[in-house]
Parts: structure tokens; sequence; C-alpha cells
């Protein structure tokens, strides 16, 4: 089968990792026989350089006209100037809500060779595998008003945090909705104790929880579940928080998994139905950030961003069994004790990143 890719590599480690994810994607497309089309824009800060913003239209209209879109990271200490106009980040916010794309999934998993990368204890990290999803188009990164001013009295800013009955809903239906094909439980982050959006989503997810009785339903406040992500991760099946709540979350999670660089994401507008052949267009990215003090010094760990490219084969492009082919690679060369330097804590042998993407590459 043939299949039209949106790379976006974007700044900092965005161009290396995300080159090792496509070496591994046409290392897929040669053993199961497809062929991958993979087409480059710009976003973020380089966008900012040559064409005056981090979206420009083209890049748009390459995210709507493809199968799926791979993403690596944005930002720098170039563009941090807290009065610019617009930043790098907006480019990548603008993309997820043009598209619709409110659920970001967020798998967490502790491989049993990384145990000792962490900075947990090892006996707390045993069957360590959840998902946490994250509300990703609504609340502080979208409410209005938004925006900083000058008073008699000194500087001002403003940041609202809103939500409304469907975008709670629709989020909390996808967390209920994994949690029936894994343990069962759901865990519904809110600040209800304090919050007014706090006490809607809690009020919300009793009510979807109604829908789904074979799934075990419980409310933790965020900083609760903060707290027991470190103390006791393994209770966690399915997570399903707010936008800010949930991408505070799952960066304080890949303390579990020993390295930012391990951990994926999928933003998807909805999980995709059983047996659709054309699904919605999604976008895939690892968690972390552009990390430019390391950009092209070949250290950077590729490995979220290729688990990202497996989320890719699985719910945009339904080759589940493709997925799983590059799921057990990673397995695999792990198992054989290839690191990068962030999760070389345990020993083992540390490659570049370009090695670490042929090895990978070559055991799919």
């Amino acid at each position: 089968m043939n299949f039209s890719i949106t790379v976006l590599p974007g700044d900092g480690i965005g161009p290396d990792v995300v080159s090792e994810a496509v070496k591994v994607m046409n290392a897929v497309g040669g053993r199961f026989g497809h062929s991958f089309d993979a087409e480059y824009g710009r976003v973020g800060g380089n966008a900012i350089d040559d064409f005056g913003t981090p979206l420009p239209d083209e890049t748009v209209e390459m995210c709507r006209e493809t199968d799926g879109i791979l993403f690596g990271a944005v930002g720098g200490p170039k563009w941090d100037d807290p009065r610019a106009p617009t930043r790098p980040e907006d480019g990548i916010l603008a993309i997820r809500k043009s598209l619709g794309l409110f659920a970001n999934l967020r798998p967490v998993k502790v491989y049993p060779q990384l145990i000792n990368s962490s900075p947990i204890k090892p006996h707390l990290l045993e069957g360590v595998d959840m998902i946490i999803v994250r509300e990703l188009t609504g609340g502080l990164y979208f409410g209005k008003p938004k925006r900083r001013w000058d008073t008699s009295r000194g500087r001002r800013g403003v940041d609202t945090l809103k939500y409304t009955e469907e975008e709670i809903e629709r989020i909390l239906r996808v967390g209920f909705d994994l949690a029936q094909g894994r343990r069962k439980r759901l865990t519904s982050v809110d600040k209800a104790n304090v919050l007014e959006t706090g006490r809607l989503w809690r009020e919300i997810a009793t009510e979807v929880g109604e829908d789904y009785p074979d799934v075990e339903l419980e409310h933790v406040l965020v900083d609760a579940a903060s707290m027991q992500l470190i103390s006791n991760p393994a209770h966690f099946d399915v997570i399903v928080a707010e936008n800010t709540f949930g991408d505070i979350l799952t960066d304080e999670a890949s303390v579990l998994a020993g390295s930012m660089g391990m951990l994926p994401s999928a933003s998807l507008s909805g999980l995709p139905k059983p047996g659709a052949r054309r699904r919605p267009v999604s976008l895939y990215e690892p968690i972390h950030g552009s990390a430019p003090d390391i950009a092209g010094q070949g250290i950077a760990n590729p490995i979220g961003t290729i688990l990202s490219m497996a989320s890719m084969l699985r719910y945009s492009l339904n080759l589940e069994a493709e997925a799983q082919a590059v799921e057990r690679s990673v397995e695999g060369v792990l198992a054989e004790g290839y690191r990068t330097p962030d999760i070389a804590g345990d020993g083992g042998e540390v490659v570049k990143t370009t090695e670490l993407g042929d090895v990978i590459a070559g055991r799919v």
C-alpha cells in the first residue's frame, strides 16, 4: 500500500530524531511491501526565521492532505523573548487546533532493561504500563481572554481556564474506550476542590462512567495524582486529565521510564472506528522538547519518536502488525544493551542517535 506522510522535523533535536523514525518507517515499508511518500514541511522557530510565522500556509495544506503527520520538536533560546508577537510553540498549537486533535495519548511503559535508568526505586517500577490521555485543544492554553498588559500598578497577565461539557465528555469517552481494552481502570484527574472546571469535570466523568459499568472509575485530585505517580505508579492503567494537568503529569511520568526520550505520543481527533480504511489525519510526536543544547551532537534518544511513528502505523494507517514489529524491535534492541547517553544508567553499549536508528531499523 502507498501512504503519504507529512514530516515536520522542527527545531533543535527534532531533525535528529525524526530522521531515525523515517529510517525505521522505510524499513517497515521494505519488509511489509508498503511505500511511504515523506513530504517535508516547516514549522516552529526555523519557520519564523524564514517566513515570519511558525506555521506557513503551505505546511497547513500539507497537514490537511496527508495520511499522517510525524513531528519532532520546536523552540529554543533564540526565540524565547516573552515580548515576541509569535513563538515557535504557536505552530504546533495551531496544527492541533485546526485539525481538531483533541485527544493526546501518551503511553508510559517501563522496560525491564531500563529499570535502573530511573531514579525511582526499582520495586516501584515493576509492571508499570499506563496510558495518559491529555485533553489537547481546550483549557488554559486556548481559553480567552489571554493577554498581558501594563497598568499604573505594574504589569499584569491573564490566562483563562475554560471547558465545555462537550469537550470534557469526548476526552473522557476516549479514556473509557481505551480502558475497556486494557485493565479496565480509569483515573479521572481534576482539581474539584478549588476549580469550577474541576467540579464540572468530575460531574461529567461520573455521568459518562455510568455508560461503562465494566470500567472502575476513580477521581483523584491532580496534586495527589502527581504524588501517587511516583509512589505507586503501577496502580494506574488509564489516566484522563485536562490540558495543563496532562502536560505536567506526562513530563513527570517520563522519570518512570528513565528519560523523556523514551515516551511517544499520538494526537487524535478521537479513536479510529474499527474497520475504517480512511482515518482522520493525526499527529505523532515524542513528548520531549527541542533540547537545542544537544542538537546535532548525535546523542539524542530517537526511541520516543520511533515509537510515535509506530503509533502512526497503528492509529492512522491501520497497520497493527507493522506497529507491533517496530515495538518488538525497540524492545529487542534495548534487551541487547544498546543505549543513548540518557538511558545508560545501567550500563550497556552507548551508541550515536543514527546507530540506534540503524539497529532498530535492521531488526524490524
